[in-house]
């Protein structure tokens, strides 16, 4: 008999965690600019409610998690949507206008994502981490309850090995977030008598579990845009524009890295991108093909290959363009823009139709690359809103009367575009999943829209909350006294884009010299595949330029201890084995540190605090030596463990 997998029980527990994790997602972002990926809590948290029940199965809990998914991605647009807010335009969140953003958006990503399933997924070596972590924690449950007929012997070693990983890094976070050991080390200093550059060492263990399962050729490539970044645009940039009288040395750096050398990396990630397009379009195109078989085939095709049916694509697709030209046009006709409303829309909808499937390629080949969680998805909305408010800019003239309601109708339309990109983002990192445990795609992509729709109904509810009850820095129309008003950093950043393309003073130089070093970066990676050589994907690359130190160090760190790790157990009696233990033991660390971001968030919103267990203060001088010496324990015993475990044959 086939286990039960697309069930009512499983979609109201997915679109209940839903709703908790979207929740928590927005007042992170919004206040640290960060979102975790809820995938994997939801696939552990699933795994416990489910195992009450007598015939739940591993294909259950997957469309749990991958409905769940959809809060980690979909609450994205907290990157976007504020800056409608923070330039003055919207005095609140509108639930209609905000819902079907989210939703049309949304279900563009499942859609946009179902031609790419068999060339970036199927067919694809990419690692996809947190896929590959999510399928090992829901195998393991599922051998442990004696589900499937893997060795109930190694199945428990491999749950001891998840639990083993998941307390080391949830037990790390929580000391790192009582301030007894920082999180972080980080120091700025000068080179020659004006440049200056810095280090910003974040100990992640979660972010180390996804460098060991990402492997080496990723880790060396965001190396190398790290050295890019840190070690030679910063000094040279920094020695150019020196800091003027009286400004610290640390705040000049990070200026100078977040105006230019951010760009710098968002123009690596580009042309990348679009290399990466390019030699995805005969695959794409195959795979299109594909769908467009299994379909005809239906009654006698693999249900582990079957996607939506292409008549049903063509139809949501048509309906999710249909809302986009309404709420494009309404939000045109009720500004200075009404005249040109006609005209704005015909530019929106083949925007959001063609930007939004060529970003939901580039999304999805970055989440199999590095993750969904490091993902650089700002930098997509950073590219969208230059693309988009410069085609606006040559359909409709700005004056002193349009320039704000065309700033404002480039960040609505975004808006969508960035809703597709986050759920493409995602996406097929589930569908890795699925594939993994042998799950159902077409199940699959229907429990993604399911969550869309529940993430979309929570976020206009969270943002009119925070709203009132925070305001967001900058922003001139929320009349709100608060002593710390949520800085939304990258709705700030983006909407400072858009009036900068708008208003003919965006610095264009660095998104420029970004697409040299990045032609530069492709012709390397050729040349080292030539060669048959270590490769240095120009995405990873550009990624690395792009995110700050802290978010890559410990994945760089990850990958080099994976190659180490699984040349020591090569020659060991059973090194298939080993190497799954250190795939199980990455996959506890990515699960552990994510479910206490969970909570964590949690606590913030209950207390009101960025700190809500903090011990002692900030400023605690041991704290930054104490989290270097517990992040290296911590890996020290993880490694000797699993090398322990490989010695004994089994």
């Amino acid at each position: 008999m086939k286990p039960r997998e697309l069930t009512v029980r499983g979609l109201i527990l997915g679109a209940l965690i839903t709703t908790v994790f979207t929740a928590a997602n927005v007042y992170l972002g919004l206040k640290v600019g960060l979102t975790f990926a809820s995938s994997i809590p939801a696939a552990v948290i699933s795994m416990a409610i489910l195992s009450a029940v007598k015939d739940s199965s591993i294909l259950e809990n997957n469309i749990v998690q991958t409905v769940a998914s959809a809060a980690g991605t979909l609450s994205a647009i907290i990157f976007v949507l504020p800056g409608l807010v923070i330039v003055g335009w919207w005095t609140g969140f509108p639930f209609w206008q905000s819902f079907l953003i989210c939703v049309s958006g949304g279900v563009l990503g499942v859609l946009f994502t179902i031609p790419l399933r068999r060339a970036l997924v199927t067919t694809s070596d990419l690692p996809y981490p947190e896929g590959v972590a999510a399928a090992e924690v829901l195998r393991v449950g599922s051998g442990t309850r004696g589900e499937t007929k893997d060795d109930t012997g190694e199945a428990r070693e491999g749950l001891v090995a998840v639990i083993l990983g998941s307390v080391a890094s949830a037990g790390f976070a929580i000391v790192t977030a009582t301030r007894i050991a920082a999180a972080e080390l980080t120091g700025f200093y000068s080179i020659g008598a004006t440049a200056s550059s810095g280090y910003n060492f974040g100990w992640s263990l979660a972010l180390l579990g996804a460098g060991h399962l990402v492997g080496l050729s990723v880790g060396v490539a965001m190396l190398v845009g790290q050295v890019i970044s840190w070690l030679i645009a910063l000094p040279i940039l920094t020695s150019v524009q020196p800091a003027n009288a009286g400004e610290a040395l640390a705040v000049h750096t990070m200026a100078i890295w977040r105006t230019q050398v951010r760009f710098l990396g968002a123009g690596v990630i580009a042309v990348a991108a679009i290399y990466t397009l390019a030699r995805l379009t005969r695959p794409v195109v195959g795979g299109l093909v594909s769908t467009l078989a299994a379909s005809r085939a239906a009654k006698t095709a693999d249900d582990r290959d079957r996607d939506i049916s292409p008549p049903w694509i063509y139809a949501l697709t048509a309906v999710c363009l249909v809302i986009t030209a309404w709420l494009a046009f309404t939000f045109a006709r009720s500004t200075v823009l009404s005249p040109q409303a006609s005209r704005l829309t015909l530019i929106a909808v083949p925007f959001v139709l063609i930007i939004g499937f060529v970003i939901a390629g580039v999304c999805g080949y970055m989440a199999g690359l590095i993750g969904a969680s490091n993902s650089p998805i700002s930098g997509v909305g950073i590219l969208s809103i230059v693309i988009c408010a410069s085609l606006l800019t040559l359909a409709v003239t700005p004056t002193a009367e349009t320039r704000q309601a065309l700033v404002a109708f480039a960040l609505f339309v975004t808006a969508i575009v960035f809703a597709c990109a986050t759920i493409s983002n995602d996406n097929l990192q589930d569908l890795k999943t699925g594939q993994l445990v042998g799950a159902s795609p077409m199940r699959q992509q229907i429990a993604l829209i399911v969550g869309v729709g529940a993430g979309a109904a929570v976020i206009p509810f969270v943002l009119n909350l925070l709203a009132q009850a925070y305001g967001f820095a900058g922003a001139p129309n929320l009349h709100v006294v608060a002593a710390n008003p949520l800085p939304a950093p990258q709705a700030t950043l983006i909407s400072a884009l858009a009036q900068g393309v708008i208003g003919g003073n965006l610095e264009w130089r660095m998104l420029g010299i970004g697409a040299i070093v990045g032609v530069v970066l492709i012709v390397l990676d050729a040349a080292l595949g030539a060669m048959r050589r270590l490769r240095i994907p120009p995405l990873a690359v550009g990624i690395g330029i792009y995110l700050p130190m802290s978010a890559t160090f410990a994945v760089i760190i990850g990958a080099v201890l994976s190659h180490w790790y699984d040349g020591r157990v090569r020659g060991m009696p059973n090194p298939e084995r080993a190497q799954r233990l250190g795939t199980l033991v990455a996959s506890g660390l990515i699960v552990g540190e994510s479910i206490w971001g969970v909570i964590n968030a949690g606590l913030i919103v209950a207390f009101s605090k960025d700190a809500p267990i903090a011990l002692v203060p900030e400023s605690f001088t041991p704290a930054p030596w104490l989290g270097v010496l517990g992040f290296i324990g911590v890996i020290v015993w993880l490694y000797g463990w699993m090398l322990r475990r490989s010695r004994v044959a089994r």
